[in-house]
């Protein structure tokens, strides 16, 4: 959980690195989003398109930047402006490190709010996803 009064621009936030993704998960997933392409799913469908086998869904990695936020804002911080794009493929045995760096800390109309950065990586400066966040302070 983040302290707003600790906060500058530039400052990179303690990340959250998940268990690598697996094939269970990626079915899982399937299920719980309705999103059922077998190219999360078949391996020898995501082959015949010329992949080396499945590839994780998007929205799950947007998940654990979600996730992420989350645990950052805890019970004191309420999160909008939640942007995300994708970036190179996610793959079974990949281990997700989601980070954050502080892009704006400011007040507004008795308001406190700070701007987040966000990235996704799969190893140290392989981006998988990016994206933005706004946490408005209680």
């Amino acid at each position: 959980m983040l302290n707003y009064e600790g906060l500058q621009v530039g400052q990179r936030l303690k990340s959250l690195t998940k268990p690598s993704v697996t094939k269970v998960q990626l079915v899982k997933y399937a299920g719980a989003s309705g999103d059922f392409n077998p190219l999360h799913t078949d391996d020898d469908f995501a082959k015949k398109v010329g992949m080396q086998g499945v590839i994780a869904h998007g929205m799950l990695v947007m998940g654990f930047l979600g996730e992420y936020v989350m645990n950052l804002a805890g019970d004191i911080a309420v999160p909008s402006n939640f942007k995300m794009r994708f970036g190179a493929m996610t793959l079974p045995g990949d281990q997700i490190t989601c980070s954050a760096f502080v892009n704006n800390v400011y007040e507004e109309e008795g308001k406190r709010f700070v701007e987040l950065d966000l990235i996704a990586e799969k190893e140290p400066e392989h981006v998988v996803g990016s994206g933005q966040v706004i946490l408005q302070f209680q």
